[in-house]
Order: structure tokens, then C-alpha cells, then sequence
């Protein structure tokens, strides 16, 4: 791989980790995010040395030929791009928002990054909700059935990069990482919100009673597992990203409550579901593990532990960083 790799997204909690992990590798990092850098508490690649990481603030709907002409002064082999509008509910509020980022102005980049003879690997984020409710485990060739338009304007990226792919040899490589946690990520997500909520004494509202089910994984192992990719994978294939171990969100929150020892009756109230909302996402690596030879290493138990620590550590400063989602155009 590359010395020097740009990620699209630098300030998401997905971007800054893998930023954190190529640092540790002794990488060069060119940073591009539409939003300043927020609080060190949530920006990971801040905890360790980072010299070799340059910020740039570029938003990918308004200032895409900024973001081309750095590319071309850099001569970046490798981009990432993690950038995308994510939020799943609020995708029904603004949906035109959604399919501007996610769809139109991702496929621009695409359409100039194809004519880039620099380019060695495009490394596209993609995320799960492509696939619609999981009746069991889904492998990287399952249809698409998006539910929400946040899926739709990440399923038409994706089908727009198979075509690019196809037609003019595009090198990008594909991954769908399970619901991503660890230190560093934004309180509005269910376990910094949860342990957040208890510290604070606000109650936690449990959406449908939690009984929806997911996999866990903690961002280190999703950030080695996207590197192993960005080296190794096929070009013009997908990967996905996951632990074996599903929960439901009820006893996902159990567990914090246990840990922090408090009764999960005394944190949660039971609300509705959102509209659209998937049953599972249940993702099969077993692509992952068998070709490239990746496994997680961070179980459950020590990854909640390990984010109860950041937010411990931090908690002067997350105190007053809102719990909730904030929509940006």
C-alpha cells in the first residue's frame, strides 16, 4: 500500500479511526471533511502522533474541483472515502440531502477519479442497509432491497461504481462493515449514548423495546480489516466486515447497564420504532476471512469496556457535546 492515502470523511468516526490506524503504520495522511475538526475526545487520530496527517476542510457537495486539484498536486494512489450523509431515520426528513451527497456528488468524484492515471485503489465505504431487513446472514452477492432512502442513495453509488468498474476498469474495492463502535464515536450512537445517558441520569429511549439484532464490531478491527483490503482485495469486488456474535439491542444495552451497574428499568423507556427500520443486519465475512485471512480480535465485553474508559476519560468534555444527531445540508 501507499505511503500517502487520502480519506474522504476525515472527521466521521469510521474516517478519523482509520486515520489513527494508518498513522500507526507510518502512513501520510491527506485529511478532507466538509466540517471543521471537532473536540479531540471525538477526533481518534488526535490521540497519537499526528504530523503526518494534513486537514483539509472541503465539502464533496460545493467544493469538488478543490478536492481534484489536491488529489492532483498530492498524486494520491489511494483514496478512501468514508464521506456520506448516514443517518438512516432523518434520511426520510431530507432525503434530497441524502441522494445529493451519497448519490450525486459521490458518483461526480467517481466520474473524475476515473481519469486520474495515479490512482491505484478506490476504497468505497458502503454500508449494509443496501441489502433491506436480514431474514439470516447475507453474503457479499445478495440483492439489494433498500428501505430507506438513506439505502437507496447508497445502493445507487454502489450499482453506479459496478458499472464503472465494468466499463472502465475503475479500481475500487467495496466494504460493508456490521454496526461499528469503540472510542471516539458520536454520542448520538446507541453505546456512548447509553453510557452517556446513565452518567447523566437521562433516560434512554429503546426504539420498538430493542429487540432488533446486530453484530458489533470495534473500530480497530473494522480498520484493519479496511486496510487488509485496500492491499489485498479484488479489485471490483465487495467485502463485508463483521463479527460472528449478534445481540439484540436490548441486551446489548443490558450489558452497559451491567457493567455500570445500574438497572437497565431505571435507564430506558420504551418508544416506537423508526419508519423503515431493518430487523438485522447480519453481515457473512466469511469472504473476508477465507481469502484475505483477517479476524477480529476485540470481543464485545472488551470493547464496551474499553469505550467506557474514552467516555470516562472525556466525560468533562462530552458532557457538553449534544446526544443527538444535528442534520447538515
Amino acid at each position: 500500500m501507499s505511503d500517502t492515502v487520502a480519506i474522504l470523511g476525515s472527521n466521521s468516526f469510521s474516517g478519523a479511526s482509520y486515520a489513527k490506524y494508518l498513522l500507526s503504520q507510518g502512513k501520510q495522511v491527506i485529511a478532507i471533511s466538509r466540517s471543521p475538526e471537532p473536540v479531540e475526545a471525538l477526533l481518534p487520530y488526535k490521540w497519537v502522533d499526528h504530523q503526518q496527517l494534513k486537514f483539509h476542510q472541503l465539502d464533496l457537495n460545493r467544493d469538488l474541483d478543490a478536492i481534484d486539484a489536491l488529489l492532483d498536486e498530492h498524486k494520491v494512489p489511494v483514496v478512501v472515502n468514508f464521506a456520506a450523509q448516514s443517518m438512516v431515520g432523518q434520511s426520510w426528513d431530507w432525503p434530497e440531502h441524502w441522494f445529493m451527497t451519497n448519490a450525486v456528488s459521490t458518483i461526480k468524484l467517481h466520474n473524475r477519479l476515473r481519469h486520474k492515471d495515479y490512482l491505484d485503489r478506490y476504497v468505497h465505504i458502503s454500508t449494509p442497509e443496501v441489502y433491506g431487513s436480514m431474514s439470516g446472514f447475507v453474503a457479499e452477492h445478495d440483492h439489494y432491497t433498500p428501505s430507506t432512502p438513506y439505502a437507496v442513495s447508497r445502493a445507487a453509488a454502489d450499482l453506479s461504481l459496478k458499472t464503472f468498474f465494468d466499463v472502465h476498469q475503475f479500481p475500487v474495492v467495496s466494504t460493508r462493515a456490521a454496526n461499528v463502535y469503540g472510542p471516539g464515536q458520536q454520542l448520538y450512537r446507541i453505546i456512548p449514548k447509553t453510557m452517556m445517558s446513565i452518567l447523566l441520569g437521562q433516560k434512554l429511549p429503546l426504539h420498538g423495546g430493542g429487540h432488533s439484532e446486530r453484530s458489533f464490531i470495534h473500530i480497530d478491527d473494522v480498520s484493519s480489516a479496511t486496510q487488509l483490503i485496500a492491499e489485498q482485495g479484488t479489485l471490483g469486488e465487495s467485502y463485508h466486515i463483521s463479527t460472528e456474535r449478534t445481540v439484540t439491542i436490548r441486551a446489548l444495552v443490558e450489558m452497559i447497564c451491567e457493567l455500570m451497574n445500574v438497572n437497565i428499568h431505571d435507564v430506558c423507556e420504551i418508544t416506537e420504532d423508526r419508519p423503515g427500520k431493518d430487523s438485522a443486519y447480519l453481515l457473512d465475512a466469511t469472504k473476508l476471512r477465507s481469502q484475505l485471512g483477517w479476524c477480529d480480535k476485540i470481543s464485545l465485553e472488551q470493547g464496551l469496556a474499553e469505550t467506557l474508559s474514552w467516555v470516562n476519560r472525556y466525560f468533562d468534555v462530552l458532557k457538553h457535546q449534544p446526544l443527538s444527531y444535528e442534520h447538515k445540508e
